[in-house]
Formats: C-alpha cells, sequence, structure tokens
C-alpha cells in the first residue's frame, strides 16, 4: 500500500486508530448514554512549509489528527492531538463552556427517544395522531439568546414535529403546529413540551395540503392535468474516456493541478490549485472551502424564532454528505471519490461516491468569423470544455449542491445550488401572514436566507499577495471628455484587517484582486487573480440582534486576514449555544496587516429567500455563484492552444434541417 499524501484524508485505519489512542490513553471509551462521544476527528493538515520541503525533498510530515471529545456525563469538551505517525497523545485539553457539533447519532437517537416518550405520545393523540411509525421529529440546535435560561448549562435540543400522510410520503409536508420538544442531548432526557394546545387559543388546525412530490403520491387530480412530453435521450459519451486523470486525491486536465480532501466539518475541499503555464506549474490557490452556512428564518413567531441554523459548525457538511449513487446526479463519463468519516463511537464509515469528477461541454469558448467585404471568409471556433468537481449535501429538509469549476482559460466558478423541501406552517383562518408567503391552502413558507461563507486561501504566484479593491469609476465631463465617455479604473491596496472589510458595490463594479506585486510579468503587470462577487447578498439585521451578534461575519461581502491554520471558522469553531461571535468580528479587532503577506479571503454570499408558490411541494433549484479570474496573471489568452474540435462531431446545416437525423 502506497504511503498517503500528507493532505489525502484520514482513512478507515486512521479513524479507528485516532480512537483507539484515545481510550487507551485517556480513557475515552463511549459507551451507554451519557458516555463519551467523538463529535469529530479530523486530519491536522500540515503547513505550508511541511509541504513544501515534502515537495522537494519527500520529506513526509507526521501524520496528526485532532479529535473533540464530548464527556456526557459531565457535559464537558475535550480538545485531543494525537500523533498517529507516534502512537500517541500529544495533548488533551478540557474547553470550558462551549458545545460541539451535534452528530448524526444524536440526531436519530433523540426522534427515537422523543416518539417513544410517553408525553409525547399523549400530546400527538391529542390532534388525533396515534400511528406513531408515521411521526417524524426533527431536532435543531440551540443560539445562548433564545435557550431556555434554566437549561443553558445543558447540552440542548429542540425539535419539530411531523406526520406522513402515508408509508413514504413527504416527511416535511405537514407540520404538527405548535408541538415542540426540549431534549437533553447528553441524557436524551425530555426536558419539557412547549405545546399550544395548552394555549387558550388551542393549537392550530393543520390545514388540507398537497405536499407530495414523489409521483405515486400526488393526487390524480393533480396528475391528470400534466401533459408535458417526455424528453428524447441526450446521450454524452466519451468513447476514449474522460481527458482527466484521477490519481488518487490527484486530479489533472487541462493544464490544473488539484487536490480533493474531505473532512467532516467543511465536506469536499481543493488544495494546491495550480496552472501549468509553458513549463511552469504556477499556484493559484493552496486551499478553497466553504467555512460556514448561516441560514436564520426571518419569522419572530413562536414557531420559527429559534431556526438560525449555522449547518457547518452545529452539525458538518461531511457528515451531511449523500452518496451521488443515489440518483441522476451526474451525466457523462464519471469518476467518484469516496469519503470516509466516522460515527460518535468513532467508528469509520464510507460515503461511495461523495464526490462527482465529470468534463462538461459548455458552448464556445471563443470565437471569430473573418469578413472579406460583406461576405464571411471563415471561422475559427473553439468548444469550451469545464472540469466539475462536485458533492451534495442533505441539511435536513433541504439539499445544497456544490460545484467547482475549472475552464481552459485558468477561470474558475463556485456554483452553489440550494432545492429541497421549504418549512412550512399552517395559520389561522382570516390571518394574513407577515413574514412569509402563502404557499398551499392555509399554509405559509417563512422568509429566510442562506449565507455561505468561502474561505479562499489564495496563492497566486507564492505565499505573499496583497488585495485590491478593484472599481469603475465614471470620469467627469470636461475639456479632456467632453462626450461623458470617460471610465477610470481605481485600484486601492487594502494594507489592514480593517480595510479589508469590504461591501458589495453595484455602482461601481466592485471586485478584488489577489495580486502579487513581487513579480511582474513581461506586460509589466503584477499577475493577479480577480474575485468577481456574484449573488452578494445584504445581513438585514439589527447590528444588536442576538442572531448577527453570533455571526457578525454576514455584516460584510468580504473580509481579509493574515492566514492564521488556528483561525478557520468565521463565526468561530463552536457555535452551538453560542452567545456571541467568536471569530472573524474577533480576530479582525487587532486589525493586523494583510500587506504582502499569506492572506486568506472571506468571501460572503448567498440566497435571499423571498419563498414564492413555485417553491412548493419541492424548490427547483435557486442557483447562485461567483467567480476566480485571472487578470494579468497571462500576458495573453492562455486557451489559444485549445484543440479545434474534430469537424464529424460538430453539426452542420444538414445536422439541423434534417430533425430525424442521428
Amino acid at each position: 500500500m502506497t504511503e498517503p499524501h500528507p493532505l489525502d484524508p484520514l482513512t478507515a485505519d486512521e479513524f479507528t486508530a485516532v480512537a483507539a489512542i484515545l481510550g487507551r490513553d485517556r480513557g475515552v471509551v463511549p459507551g451507554p448514554v451519557p458516555g463519551w462521544r467523538f463529535c469529530s476527528i479530523e486530519l491536522i493538515e500540515p503547513d505550508k512549509s511541511a509541504l513544501a520541503e515534502y515537495a522537494t525533498t519527500g520529506a513526509v510530515p507526521p501524520r496528526r489528527a485532532t479529535a473533540i471529545c464530548l464527556d456526557a456525563a459531565h457535559n464537558t469538551t475535550h480538545r485531543a492531538v494525537v500523533s498517529l505517525t507516534d502512537d500517541g497523545v500529544e495533548s488533551f485539553q478540557h474547553l470550558p463552556d462551549v458545545q460541539p457539533n451535534v452528530t448524526v447519532d444524536e440526531f436519530e437517537e433523540s426522534d427515537a427517544v422523543l416518539r417513544e416518550h410517553p408525553d409525547v405520545i399523549a400530546a400527538l393523540a391529542r390532534r388525533g395522531i396515534t400511528d406513531l411509525d408515521l411521526v417524524f421529529m426533527d431536532t435543531w440546535t440551540y443560539g445562548w439568546a433564545v435557550a431556555p435560561p434554566e437549561y443553558r448549562d445543558r447540552r440542548l435540543g429542540w425539535s419539530d414535529t411531523w406526520v406522513r400522510a402515508a408509508p413514504g410520503a413527504n416527511p416535511y409536508a405537514h407540520p404538527v403546529s405548535g408541538l415542540h420538544c426540549v431534549i437533553d442531548l447528553n441524557t436524551m432526557e425530555l426536558l419539557r413540551i412547549e405545546d399550544s394546545a395548552d394555549s387558550p387559543e388551542g393549537a392550530v388546525e393543520p390545514a388540507e395540503v398537497m405536499g407530495e412530490y414523489v409521483p405515486r403520491h400526488i393526487p390524480e387530480r393533480i396528475r391528470a392535468g400534466w401533459n408535458r412530453e417526455p424528453l428524447r435521450p441526450l446521450e454524452i459519451t466519451q468513447s476514449e474516456g474522460p481527458s482527466f486523470t484521477l490519481d488518487g486525491h490527484r486530479l489533472t486536465w487541462q493544464n490544473w493541478t488539484i487536490r480533493v480532501g474531505f473532512n467532516y466539518r467543511e465536506g469536499m475541499t481543493l488544495h494546491t490549485v495550480s496552472y501549468r503555464d509553458g513549463d511552469t506549474d504556477r499556484p493559484v490557490a493552496h486551499r478553497m472551502s466553504f467555512a460556514e452556512m448561516m441560514v436564520p428564518y426571518r419569522d419572530p413567531s413562536e414557531e420559527h424564532y429559534r431556526r438560525t441554523a449555522f449547518d457547518i459548525g452545529e452539525w458538518g457538511l461531511g457528515f451531511m454528505t449523500t452518496s451521488l449513487e443515489l440518483g441522476c446526479d451526474c451525466l457523462g463519463e464519471i469518476r467518484y471519490l469516496d469519503a470516509t468519516l466516522h460515527n460518535s463511537r468513532g467508528e469509520p464509515y464510507t460515503i461511495a461516491n461523495a464526490v462527482c469528477i465529470h468534463e462538461e461541454d459548455n458552448a464556445v469558448l471563443w470565437k471569430h468569423v473573418d469578413q472579406e467585404g460583406p461576405h464571411p471568409a471563415g471561422a475559427e471556433v473553439r468548444r469550451m470544455r469545464r472540469l466539475t468537481v462536485s458533492s451534495h449535501v442533505t441539511v435536513a429538509n433541504y439539499e445544497y449542491l456544490v460545484y467547482w469549476r475549472f475552464y481552459q482559460d485558468g477561470n474558475i466558478e463556485c456554483e452553489v445550488r440550494a432545492t429541497g423541501i421549504m418549512v412550512t406552517t399552517p395559520f389561522r383562518p382570516g390571518i394574513t401572514p407577515t413574514h412569509g408567503t402563502v404557499v398551499d391552502e392555509r399554509t405559509y413558507a417563512p422568509f429566510h436566507q442562506h449565507f455561505l461563507v468561502a474561505r479562499l486561501d489564495l496563492d497566486v504566484d507564492g505565499t505573499d499577495n496583497t488585495v485590491f479593491s478593484s472599481e469603475t469609476e465614471i470620469e467627469p465631463m470636461g475639456p479632456d471628455n467632453p462626450l461623458g465617455l470617460g471610465l477610470v479604473q481605481r485600484n486601492v491596496a487594502l494594507t489592514d484587517e480593517d480595510a479589508g472589510k469590504q461591501d458589495m458595490n453595484w455602482n461601481t463594479q466592485r471586485a478584488w484582486k489577489v495580486v502579487n506585486t513581487n513579480r511582474t510579468t513581461d506586460l509589466g503587470l503584477h499577475p493577479a487573480y480577480k474575485l468577481v462577487p456574484g449573488s452578494a447578498i445584504p445581513a438585514m439585521f439589527d447590528p444588536a440582534s442576538p442572531v448577527f451578534q453570533r455571526a457578525t461575519v454576514i455584516g460584510h461581502t468580504l473580509w481579509v486576514t493574515p492566514n492564521d491554520p488556528d483561525e478557520r471558522w468565521p463565526a468561530g469553531e463552536f457555535v452551538n449555544q453560542s452567545a456571541g461571535d467568536r471569530g472573524l468580528g474577533t480576530w479582525t479587532a487587532a486589525n493586523r496587516s494583510i500587506d504582502n503577506t499569506d492572506v486568506v479571503l472571506w468571501y460572503v454570499f448567498g440566497i435571499h429567500h423571498i419563498t414564492r408558490p413555485e417553491d412548493w411541494p419541492v424548490m427547483p433549484v435557486d442557483t447562485v455563484s461567483f467567480w476566480l479570474k485571472p487578470f494579468g496573471f497571462f500576458d495573453r489568452n492562455p486557451a489559444l492552444d485549445v484543440v479545434a474540435t474534430a469537424s464529424d462531431h460538430c453539426a452542420s446545416s444538414d445536422h439541423c434541417a434534417n430533425p430525424h437525423h442521428h
């Protein structure tokens, strides 16, 4: 067996070894509730200097892992550093006053416990719900400000309750309105039931909704109106196989080299991204990932005021990643990477086909038609091929589909598609909801926002870079600009963290360049990559809001910080039951220099989801994206050498005229 690359994710054997070492040396042995849990086990990635030494001399850095261990019996959190190379524990530290991420095991165990609890069974029976096999309890986490004060010293969860219309039907179609449980996740003890049926007004009666999306569950009255003809087959074949090479986790394609990683919290990660320019592999990015996803529901009602999800920090995208063998997610000649993770007992398991890698045709890359007088004399056309690396996650009712795309001209696109099922709530007759949209009979979907934070550790032609704000300004009319045509570009270096807090400005088309000012190209320019923003949304929070105070990162479109391996999580490492920001808002208070150094960009974008009836009962994808584009990185179009597509693969006029041509 070959040695893993220093950036390769932990293997099943390594997860097992970490758990065994901590059990042997520190007594971390998971057992019956309440016992120890492994909330996370993750590779400690070698720093850039160690990776550089490995690349030049072959010196393999020590293989190390970090584990967050929860002692549920005492409600204490501990961070362990384990040396797999030396088979020992380097450190074991108690972390006071924090709650680690919730595990999949706790999610499943709390559902089972609540559905079997006599008080919950009685509450459901008062509503006429007696078939517990149709009931689903969806446990969420708390923020400090909204947690019950008498229980804030515990590890808490609160539950929504749902009931299927029939076995196999949509579990999120029929909420049991006004029924929420508060549970101690350490002991799996039901602390209390919050039941609107006990209020003077009583519970809101269920609404008659059509919330099904699987054809066999959709009523005939709906299906009778369908008249869409099925599509004819669209075959995507690559008879000679794909043009990329996947060697372990190392991916090469059309001058690009990328290493694909994976961990419990970020899910898919991309490392050591470089572009081969002539005889030189030029670095573009050291590491790119999503570091937080914050979804506040903008409805202050009793049903929704607690609903402020931190999907990465409170749960983990890796744990929520779904296998791409479960549907037609990718087309073409596909290669997959499996992902290995662990349960809360430290036992490894595999997510088959967690990452999909394939090529896509994407229309025209570049084209020009030569003219001789009024007549075209010929055309040069190159079709665009792009390499897509994707992964899908299911976080309860929502799906997030993540696509990193690499282009032949040096562009990188990051796209996220959100789909799944909206949270809905029935309302009383005669009421008009003000914080959501009516999507079905007496049912509304609350407004909410999806904030995504991309962590971009770019190394443009080297480690030391400077970020410039790049804006277009209108030149005043005058003797030198009599027609008012003049536009000028202003590039301002961001030299400290205060300056690095930047916001979207549509009026000036603001973007940001990551520039290597230590190098000069043949054109006399400094090579750069430009972050072209897209889908940036305002926070729309009062700064005093306790929700905003937990995640001040959403207050700016861009933050720039000096690279620090301990600064990975923009809202703090432990956001479960957090009271305030322990991330970017805290770090940047020092206003450190970001001038000509190893910098990290934190780009905030997302979906401002003003819900629609057309999003129900299952939501068509809402697509958001941003780009990283070379700007002066090359001296000319780097895609001049793309080979033209063979003519027998292109449609002729005869093909277009004959609709029956195969």
